[in-house]
């Protein structure tokens, strides 16, 4: 019988080095709770990362992990699922990561859907390498690399990831733990690739980013909550609505919101709700913007390969090697 575990349980030996302050230790108590809370053991689950602050993640995990290359967490990820479907595989990522060298790795893993879950550790900047700036980097952002602003239009994940037709997209923030853990259960659950945006504060390089989305003085006006099922309410009290006409979303009083659905097929109505970020007259949304069904790629190609082995038998590496055309060297 599987032994129940604990979130201390999925604590390691390592000693935690990030930086005091740092969004990702709230993250990384998140996932652990999450990890105990979904019934895991631990060799039941897999983290595979790739370079930058968020990539240490796989060392605080008491699970399988690999630490691989920039950028290349996803093909790493494919490869593991693939071979063995049987283990959770989480990808840890930042926006530095998936989005630059790692932006075509990201965009591929995305439209093949393998049965996966990608977090992305948005904090706007490069952090391991001390403060250049980002592909998420807002325009105008000042750093090292541009010290006299940015004249990049920055990506945006969310919009990213749908139009790679993912088939599950959310957005959380490390200071809202609670809705955090629901939206990685959420993804957990889900059958085939989950993407999750967490907007991360980096203290020491980029301290405040989405404060004017997540500071408790102004959240309840600032962001919405987008639930499955449930009118697009938000403001103190939910004094405030948005809904949703033809190619725009708009702000109404809250009996006449939208309710929000994530489960259409059609991308486009969560493609909308993500082109919301950073407008100072609309709230910022959080939440679950997509969750739909669509083939698994590591069951189609696990598929294939049953037909294979029953067709042509098993075979061995030997007759691999040797296989086709060949020639001696005298």
């Amino acid at each position: 019988m599987s032994e129940t575990l604990t979130k201390k349980d999925f604590k390691p030996d390592q000693e935690v080095k990030w930086c005091p302050g740092c969004g990702d230790y709230a993250i990384l108590n998140v996932v652990q709770g999450v990890c105990a809370d979904l019934g895991y053991n631990k060799d039941q689950v897999v983290f595979v990362s790739g370079i930058g602050c968020s990539s240490r993640f796989p060392y605080y995990m008491d699970t399988y992990g690999f630490h691989t290359i920039h950028g290349r967490a996803p093909a790493v990820a494919t490869g593991v699922v693939t071979s063995n479907p049987d283990l959770a595989t989480w990808i840890v990522t930042g926006d530095g990561d998936a989005l630059s060298i790692g932006g075509n790795h990201l965009a591929h893993i995305l439209r093949r859907n393998p049965n996966v879950n990608i977090l992305l550790f948005n904090n706007e900047i490069y952090g391991l390498t001390k403060g250049q700036y980002s592909p998420t980097s807002p325009e105008g952002t000042r750093t090292k690399t541009s010290p006299m602003g940015s004249v990049d239009h920055p990506f945006n994940p969310l919009s990213f990831a749908l139009g790679c037709n993912s088939t599950f997209v959310a957005r959380t923030v490390d200071t809202n733990l609670k809705h955090m853990a629901g939206v990685l259960k959420a993804a957990a659950a889900h059958q085939g690739a989950s993407f999750v945006e967490i907007y991360q504060n980096c203290v020491i390089f980029n301290d405040g980013a989405f404060a004017d989305t997540t500071d408790k003085k102004v959240r309840d006006d600032r962001t919405i909550d987008l639930e499955p099922g449930q009118p697009m309410i938000y403001g103190k009290g939910g004094d405030k609505g948005l809904k949703v006409e033809g190619f725009h979303v708009v702000r109404c009083a809250p009996e006449e919101a939208s309710t929000w659905d994530p489960t259409v097929q059609s991308a486009a109505p969560a493609f909308q709700m993500s082109t919301l970020d950073h407008d100072p007259e609309m709230p910022n949304p959080i939440g679950i913007f997509r969750s739909v069904e669509s083939e698994i790629f590591d069951r189609g190609i696990n598929e294939q390969i049953d037909i294979a082995v029953e067709k042509k038998g098993k075979g061995t590496l030997e007759d691999l090697i040797y296989s086709g055309e060949l020639w001696e060297v005298t």
